[in-house]
């Protein structure tokens, strides 16, 4: 049976940090503090180094079924929207259709591995394997990979 496996997008496919810092409303008042309310930050956002190339490895593995999943922010509907057509620009239309999973609460999804930045949302009560992206062991995308070829 496949192993299941879910990819964050913010912190881990897409720049974020990167993203809020750049952008023109990013220092004004009602948006500081809460970058996840600016307007378009979702839709535009660079993708993290070796990140496109690394998911299209693991989507293309036979052992693996991978899904994004992402928390959106409540108050920024259009984020929803804007996640979605991210990843339809930053990958293959057969390969991700219908993969988008946009919850709040991570930890009750059924699966074998997260692949996340940040401990919220659920993600560090996952069921599964946590994957800390960006943490010692998980750095990069080159760490995670080798994970995941190691395995089988």
């Amino acid at each position: 049976m496949n192993k299941i496996i879910y990819i964050d997008l913010d912190g881990v496919i897409a720049d974020f940090e990167k993203g809020k810092k750049n952008h023109p409303l990013g220092g004004i008042t009602p948006y500081i503090g809460r970058p996840d309310k600016l307007p378009g930050i979702y839709e535009h956002l660079e993708p993290i180094t070796d990140a496109i190339a690394s998911v299209n490895k693991l989507l293309k593995k036979d052992n693996f079924n991978v899904f994004f999943l992402s928390t959106a922010p409540w108050d920024n509907p259009d984020a929803w929207t804007h996640k979605r057509l991210w990843i339809a620009k930053h990958f293959d239309e057969k390969l991700i259709r219908k993969r988008l999973i946009l919850c709040h609460h991570k930890q009750l999804l059924m699966g074998d591995y997260l692949i996340d930045d940040r401990p919220f949302n659920g993600a560090s009560e996952f069921l599964g394997k946590w994957i800390h992206f960006g943490n010692k062991k998980f750095p990069d995308w080159k760490n995670v990979l080798n994970y995941f070829d190691n395995l089988y």
